[in-house]
């Protein structure tokens, strides 16, 4: 990745699928790129602008901290995020 660029890192809140699994969303964004991937899947599903190799690398990082990313995610309450 661009070591000239930070990329920051949004997750949302636990969703519910129809099949009843949960999951969050897991964005990274760096101003002019974006890639949007879900947790527990760890699979960047949408990108704009990041290269495959760097997609890789983000799919690894969300693998590799993804005790936190849950965490992160179940911190989250809908209600309050809307404030």
């Amino acid at each position: 990745m661009d070591a000239n660029r930070e990329v920051s890192l949004s997750v949302s809140s636990i969703c519910r699928g129809k099949d009843g699994r949960k999951y969050a969303y897991v964005k990274f964004e760096d101003g002019k790129r974006t890639a949007e991937g879900r947790i527990p899947a760890c699979h960047i599903d949408r990108s704009e602008g990041f290269m495959p190799d760097e997609i890789d690398a983000l799919e690894v990082y969300m693998r590799e901290n993804i005790n936190e990313l849950k965490k992160m995610a179940s911190n989250i309450h809908v209600i309050d995020a809307l404030f």
